[in-house]
């Protein structure tokens, strides 16, 4: 695609398939469909999740070669992270961060912790421009009015925009996709913008075709739990397209696109996630100076970094309170193993003491999976705690310095860190 009053243009989609093997409905005439749809579009790069089936992605990687060259695959969990990106351009490196809390193992009905939830990363040379592009996919929320899951969710926000921020930091262009399963006002999101600076499509275009409220899954589309929607009549906006340049570049989001509830071409829709289509667009802009930030202006970053700690503090307290828990329970095991072997030992009931030896040793086994698992949960909040305590102590301090003081302590601005580089 052209557009020659700039000097870069990139075309980039984020398709959610939704293709859980043996699971997911009409599975392969939907990813025989999306690969007619991608070599029809020939966009300069297509980010895709939830292709749990490798089998798909080398399918697809056959279907789309000429047209996209370049593919990756990444892998992670047990079933995998699902994510997968192709592209016109040469990929110059990849690499992926899995996250380090991805839901509970014996919540098996819910499946995240088996797919190892994760963010990739690859690099590519448009236009003599480093871009970095992410793909991500974080924890599905499954009950928004009881959400066990969202201390977990924040953490994964927040890891995400640390790996950004300390990823991108020769990059001049950072393009981020992914199904956040985060509504745009969640703290999630919140957090996530605020800390990299990276703006949404949807409210930075002046060109969008799609549904009311940019929503990405929506009530008409069949494969959608129309249930999991009744708060919602028009539908909710969990994928996004967020971007950002560095200070001498200006990036717009010159048009956006979706699909609505239905694919273009053939009618019935790819997934039940509405695919997002995005033009940008990149310039050079003159140097402007970028003044410290005000007090008005820090604000938001320090009121997020505040919610999102109590968040998981809260989620930690929770952590080490199912693991006291199992200690207790793995206690009274241990006791009764003991009491089952004198009683064997004593030839007293040795019936039913050998009956009621492999259910408690059983009970020890769970109990001590479930306090090491919690143990570990609460470890991966008190790490992601700290690390925003440090981060709103600095704000803090910016805030009381003042501008002129501290102009160094502006955070998650990343052409400050590229500046000190250079």
């Amino acid at each position: 695609r052209c557009c020659p009053s700039v000097p870069a243009v990139t075309s980039s989609a984020l398709f959610v398939l939704r293709g859980i093997p043996y699971l997911s409905k009409h599975r392969a005439d939907r990813v025989k469909r999306l690969g007619d749809f991608l070599n029809r579009e020939s966009f300069d790069l297509a980010l895709l999740e939830e292709v749990w089936s490798e089998q798909d992605f080398q399918y697809l990687r056959q279907k789309l070669l000429p047209a996209y060259p370049a593919a990756h695959y990444f892998r992670s969990g047990i079933i995998g992270s699902g994510l997968c990106v192709f592209s016109k351009h040469p990929i110059q490196e990849f690499t992926q961060h899995v996250f380090t809390l991805n839901g509970y193992p014996y919540m098996i009905h819910h499946g995240d912790w088996f797919c190892g939830k994760a963010v990739g990363l690859l690099v590519l040379h448009l236009g003599g421009l480093v871009l970095n592009a992410y793909v991500t996919h974080l924890h599905a929320e499954y009950n928004r009015q009881k959400d066990i899951y969202l201390a977990h969710r924040v953490a994964q926000a927040w890891e995400l925009a640390q790996f950004i921020h300390h990823t991108s930091k020769k990059a001049d262009v950072v393009l981020l996709c992914g199904d956040l399963n985060l509504h745009p006002k969640d703290l999630g999101c919140r957090l996530l913008k605020e800390w990299t600076g990276l703006h949404d499509a949807f409210l930075e275009t002046r060109d969008f075709k799609g549904p009311e409220e940019g929503c990405t899954m929506v009530p008409e589309n069949c494969y959608v739990n129309r249930q999991e929607l009744e708060q919602f009549p028009l539908g909710i906006r969990i994928d996004y397209v967020l971007y950002k340049a560095v200070s001498g570049l200006y990036i717009s989001c010159k048009t956006l696109r979706t699909t609505t509830g239905h694919e273009p071409h053939s009618g019935s829709p790819l997934s039940d996630h509405e695919a997002l289509m995005a033009t940008l667009c990149v310039r050079h802009s003159p140097p402007q100076h970028n003044p410290s930030p005000t007090h008005a202006e820090r604000s938001p970053l320090i009121s997020v970094l505040r919610e999102a700690w109590a968040e998981l503090d809260q989620g930690m307290a929770q952590g080490r309170w199912w693991a006291t828990i199992a200690g207790y329970v793995i206690g009274l095991g241990l006791l009764l193993l003991a009491l089952l072997c004198a009683l064997a030992a004593g030839g007293e009931i040795r019936e039913v003491a050998v009956l009621l030896w492999t259910p408690s040793v059983g009970l020890v086994l769970g109990a001590g999976a479930f306090y090491l698992f919690h143990v570990q949960e609460a470890k991966g909040l008190c790490r992601a705690r700290a690390e925003l305590q440090h981060v709103l102590g600095r704000a803090r301090e910016a805030q009381d310095l003042g501008p002129e003081s501290q102009p160094a302590l502006l955070l998650g601005q990343q052409e400050g860190d590229r500046a000190e580089e250079q």
